[in-house]
């Protein structure tokens, strides 16, 4: 809700009530709110891409992981619910920006503001790249924050600091593609603005560019699990198991 609706105010608002920075922002606050609403429950595993990730690092089993890939995107009600919020929030604004006239591209395209579309100037390769990238830097940080081998962040910053994290991917990789990093947050809003009245040029528009968001950040949560492992936790010292602070020398008394 937070994320869509900042986009939305962003492009009916003509520029008049936020920009790139507030777009941005609204997906950092949105994510951190939900880790604060999902910890306790999922365990912060809030995208299917960082669910594999997660699997090969073994946070969660590969069964767990079967069953959440069963479940397809569409029928996920939080996902629905803030299209459908979103939509009808905006929905007078909608109307008198596009006269009726819902479309995805050209000079008062609105399907942007559910999905995300590349820009007209990147190649469709390196948009995916550009979300294989911003992915991969995705899953490094959040493994970073969670590390408690290395320089784990303090308990209960966690949520702020993955937020943080969402903010700073969406101001150096965000112009490209608008970075979905996520299939579930791409995949669902398309499927229903397909429904809602813009139709199946969501899924041709960019050259097909619909499976990019679904495949891309899919690659970059394995290779950002494979970078963290590589470069970062096999050079960990193992925790002491004397139940000292880390960093603070052992003194031995006798």
């Amino acid at each position: 809700v937070f994320g869509l609706s900042s986009v939305a105010q962003v492009v009916l608002g003509r520029g008049e009530f936020g920009q790139h920075l507030s777009i941005n922002l609204g997906f950092g606050i949105g994510v951190t709110l939900g880790i604060h609403a999902a910890g306790g429950i999922s365990g912060e595993q809030y995208t299917q891409a960082q669910n594999i990730s997660m699997s090969h690092k073994g946070h969660i089993s590969w069964r767990t992981q079967l069953l959440l890939l069963r479940t397809p995107p569409l029928p996920k009600p939080v996902l629905n619910s803030s299209c459908i919020l979103s939509a009808f929030c905006f929905q007078d604004a909608l109307y008198d920006y596009t006269k009726g006239n819902f479309t995805v591209t050209g000079p008062t395209a609105t399907a942007s503001i559910f999905s995300t579309y590349p820009s007209p100037c990147v190649s469709l390769l390196g948009a995916f790249f550009s979300e294989f990238l911003a992915t991969m830097m995705l899953v490094v940080g959040i493994l970073i924050i969670h590390d408690e081998k290395n320089n784990g962040a303090l308990k209960g910053t966690q949520a702020l600091l993955t937020g943080i994290l969402v903010l700073g991917i969406g101001l150096g990789m965000g112009m490209n593609t608008g970075y979905a990093i996520n299939p579930s947050r791409d995949l669902p809003p398309r499927i229903f603005t397909a429904i809602a009245g813009w139709g199946v040029d969501v899924f041709r528009a960019g050259h097909y560019w619909w499976w990019v968001p679904v495949a891309a950040p899919t690659l970059g949560s394995l290779a950002g699990v494979l970078i963290h492992k590589l470069f970062i936790d096999f050079h960990n010292q193992p925790v002491p198991e004397s139940g000292n602070e880390k960093g603070q020398p052992v003194v031995e008394t006798s």
